[in-house]
């Protein structure tokens, strides 16, 4: 049948104003528009946005508190800044490229998004207020989807200096809102740590930090022990912390301007370049990146005037200029530090000469691994690629870049593994089928990684085998059944990658994919259940429907998995809230506790199943 031909000519061709495109094109402006039930979600966002905003002030030695509150779906932030010049509100949060940000004399390091962030919130919410308060006098405007609904000033003797902003995000753009505690509190800590002396109260709780990234780190670090003090260094535009525990690979907080970068950046690498640099120079020795670093937290933030990131989310600095003098400053300091404090200094040599007898071990071992792995196969065994990788060079022309989009599933078994492979996206989908149960590593040496052929191929598969940055996908998902044995599979691999490699997971790139437990169905409507109070409300929606109960990934046919696994995807993002106390939980879930276990489970968990 021919293609329908459609009409080009003048009147095809829209304008849209500034706000309109805000919400035609969301993602261009706040990246991903979720639910809530990730730390990038747009609602988070647009919070983030107005809290920057509030931050500036602080950075401009402008007010130390912010008052932060949420009743619902609504939030308020108010600051006791300079607040926004009078005349200039309404143009200041619904005027793109309208601003003080482009003044570098009034915002010398702005964490905010220069003329356009609080305009998005504004567009982006059904109700919106503004409230400036300026030597004894204000300016409240109302406003409704971007659009101006009241103005109101006068006088205000006796009000504080500052700016109050309250919205609401439009349910027509974010249907469904799961606000999520922890992620609010993650991020009002960092913004406490990366700005001493800044107090913020959100709902009754208050944040405040004396000691920085030093704090932070000792936040992250909880009951996990450090094999010396922690180093802290606090400079006017640079900020770094670090020790080493004895844990493996190594884990990173990094930021710019207040931003945390979760994928790093030259200021990371940087910073990771100059503590080398540091080390080798007070030891006189010569001493291997990996072996400096192997366990090693470390905190680095920047102050940086026009940071250029490499997506509008900002989760990674591209500014090439940091380099030099970040290694130089770095290097200069752990250089001082190191003498000044002998005791850690010896400490941190004696870490540093541990891993490199344990790298020289392990050569041997990596050495066979990589030996029977090409005897046996050329291709890692029981991957099936995709085309996209997280690692490859970015696409020129006008070919879309969909590195972002690459994703690795592991899955039990043939039978699930062969219907996601005629279901997936060959471009961005990969899937890696397991065999059976993988071991439990939990305890074990690194060298077990490189001695058990699943554990090793997993790696490969992934392209850690060296470090991180060979990472071949932006996305590891776990995806087993939703029975005993599926929940233990998942638990096993998770134990995998927070012992072994943690950095994966605090980067954020381990999931978990979510399938239906029920399909409810009837001759006009299929609904797909992802609990039983989904597969209730369905059965109360349709009239005469049927239910389906899936046992397993391998009962849903490949015409079906589409669903599961294409934009409709559920993906649970794995979160490490407290580091501390992640290796008390792996003792106790995963460890050669048993009773301990059966006997949790018996008192607890049956009990509350009984109520």
């Amino acid at each position: 049948m021919p293609k329908k031909q459609v009409k080009y000519d003048e009147s095809t061709i829209q304008t849209l104003d500034a706000l309109e495109h805000i919400r035609l094109r969301t993602g261009m402006y706040i990246g991903r528009i979720g639910d809530g039930s990730h730390p990038n979600d747009g609602v988070y966002v647009l919070l983030k946005e107005v809290v920057d905003n509030a931050v500036d002030e602080f950075i401009m030695r402008e007010g130390k508190t912010i008052e932060v509150s949420r009743v619902d779906d609504t939030i308020t932030v108010r600051d006791y800044g300079r607040g926004i010049p009078l005349g200039k509100v309404v143009d200041c949060v619904s005027k793109i490229n309208t601003g003080g940000k482009y003044n570098d004399d009034v915002f010398q390091f702005s964490v905010g998004l220069n003329g356009v962030g609080t305009k998005a919130v504004n567009a982006l919410s059904s109700e919106f207020a503004v409230t400036s308060w300026r030597d004894g006098k204000y300016l409240r405007a109302d406003f409704e989807r971007g659009q101006l609904v009241k103005e109101k000033k006068g006088k205000a003797p006796g009000e504080r200096n500052g700016t109050l902003v309250e919205f609401t995000p439009d349910p027509e753009i974010f249907p469904t809102i799961r606000w999520n505690e922890d992620f609010l509190d993650h991020r009002f800590r960092y913004y406490a740590h990366l700005n001493s002396g800044l107090h913020i109260r959100y709902n009754g709780k208050r944040y405040v930090s004396r000691y920085g990234l030093a704090d932070l780190l000792g936040e992250e670090l909880g009951e996990e022990i450090a094999v010396y003090d922690i180093v802290h260094i606090k400079l006017d535009t640079l900020e770094f912390a670090f020790t080493h525990t004895n844990t493996y690979g190594e884990s990173y907080f990094s930021f710019v301007n207040g931003q945390h970068t979760g994928d790093g950046g030259t200021h990371q690498s940087a910073f990771r370049e100059g503590l080398l640099k540091g080390v080798n120079e007070f030891a006189g020795r010569n001493f291997a990146g990996p072996d400096v670093r192997d366990g090693l937290i470390g905190a680095v933030a920047v102050k940086l005037q026009d940071p250029v990131f490499e997506s509008q989310t900002k989760n990674k600095l591209g500014s090439t200029e940091v380099r030099s003098w970040v290694v130089s400053d770095v290097k200069d300091h752990v250089v001082r530090w190191l003498h000044e404090n002998p005791e850690s200094g010896e400490a941190l040599l004696k870490k540093i000469k541990a891993n490199e007898k344990v790298r020289k071990e392990l050569a041997a071992v990596k050495k066979a691994a990589k030996e029977r792995a090409r005897k046996v196969a050329i291709r890692i065994p029981k991957l099936i690629d995709c085309k996209t990788h997280l690692n490859d060079r970015k696409p020129t022309g006008r070919k879309p870049d969909r590195r972002e989009e690459s994703t690795i599933f592991l899955t039990e078994g043939d039978s699930a593994g062969g219907a996601m492979v005629q279901a997936r996206d060959v471009d961005t989908q990969a899937i890696f089928c397991l065999r059976g149960k993988p071991l439990n590593c939990h305890g074990l040496k690194r060298d077990t990684v490189y001695k058990n052929e699943e554990l090793y191929n997993i790696m490969r598969a992934l392209g850690i085998e060296d470090d991180l940055d060979g990472l071949r996908y932006n996305r590891v998902v776990i995806a087993t059944d939703a029975d005993v044995d599926g929940m233990h599979i998942r638990n096993l691999l998770l134990t995998y990658f927070l012992h072994y490699f943690e950095e994966l997971v605090l980067r954020g790139h381990l999931f978990i994919l979510e399938t239906p437990l029920f399909r409810v169905r009837n001759k006009k409507q299929t609904l797909y259940c992802y609990s039983e109070a989904e597969r209730n409300h369905a059965l109360e929606t349709l009239t005469k429907p049927e239910t389906t109960r899936f046992k397993g990934l391998g009962e849903i046919n490949p015409k079906e998995f589409k669903h599961f696994i294409g934009d409709d995807m559920r993906l649970q993002q794995v979160t490490v809230p407290d580091k501390g106390a992640l290796k008390k939980c792996l003792d106790f879930y995963m460890g050669k506790n048993t009773p301990k276990r059966r006997k949790f489970i018996t008192d607890e968990l049956i009990t509350e199943a009984s109520w």
